[in-house]
């Protein structure tokens, strides 16, 4: 902002406000080849009138429609904070004027995204975000310089893509999942079929040895699982109540407890 007062002389006082600049015009010479810095300045009156232009970086979002390399519709917003060269500020008023911003960013961060999207597939959009990004921030850079506007961040705020794309994704995410379900299934069925086999042989093993140490052994070694198998049934039938004992040779017969 620059607010202007008349003095005692043939000259007009003005401010310009902290983080403004101010492009100067004559009647007579035009645009002044010079940018006028904040504070306090002198201007002759009718003859010169200030441009002020705001050179604090500022948001802007800029929506675009474009196409992907395999024709997918793409819609796409980049958030761009931009400030102008402040060298530059008489040539970019007599050239785009004080809405430079208005002028130059929708156009070139159109024709920027169209380029760089274009290069790249529906799906490589989504697992190549970064280096789409990438791509658009430098590209856009350098085009906004051309125009004496330096852009301090880019970033894409949004990105979609067209309805029959979007199912088609989707239905492709149910079919993976379905694809893992099944190859689960089927390493659990592989898995349980090889336990089944090593158990069989763990079994044949077994019994083969068993077999082995029979034949060896012959009637000793099946004396021997007798005898263990009956003082088994004699530690079992210690332990319960409800059994009485015949000894051998006596006649008398022990009642059971009530």
């Amino acid at each position: 902002m620059l607010l202007w007062g008349c003095s005692k002389c043939r000259y007009e006082k003005g401010f310009v406000d902290g983080g403004h600049r101010a492009v100067i015009f004559d009647r007579f010479t035009g645009v002044k080849n010079y940018v006028v810095g904040e504070g306090t300045h002198f201007l002759i009156p009718w003859v010169q009138r200030p441009i002020i232009y705001d050179v604090r970086s500022r948001p802007r979002n800029v929506p675009v429609v474009t196409g992907s390399k395999d024709l997918q519709n793409v819609n796409i917003t980049l958030r761009i904070l931009f400030r102008p060269v402040q060298e530059q500020l008489p040539r970019m008023y007599t050239t785009l004027g004080v809405d430079y911003d208005e002028r130059v960013l929708p156009s070139i961060t159109n024709e920027v995204l169209k380029a760089v999207v274009a290069q790249f597939d529906a799906s490589e959009m989504i697992t190549q975000r970064e280096v789409v990004s990438q791509k658009v921030c430098d590209e856009l850079t350098e085009r906004a310089s051309q125009f004496g506007v330096i852009l301090d961040d880019i970033s894409i705020t949004h990105l979609t893509f067209g309805k029959e794309f979007t199912q088609a994704v989707e239905m492709k995410q149910v079919a993976q999942q379905e694809a893992e379900r099944a190859r689960f299934l089927v390493e659990k069925a592989e898995q349980q079929k090889k336990a089944a086999v090593i158990t069989a042989e763990g079994d044949s093993q077994a019994a083969a040895l068993l077999a082995k140490a029979f034949g060896e052994a012959g009637d000793a070694l099946v004396e021997l699982r007798r005898l263990e198998a009956a003082e088994d049934i004699s530690y079992q039938l210690s332990r319960s109540r409800n059994v009485v004992y015949l000894p051998t040779g006596q006649s008398t017969l022990l009642s059971l407890p009530q």
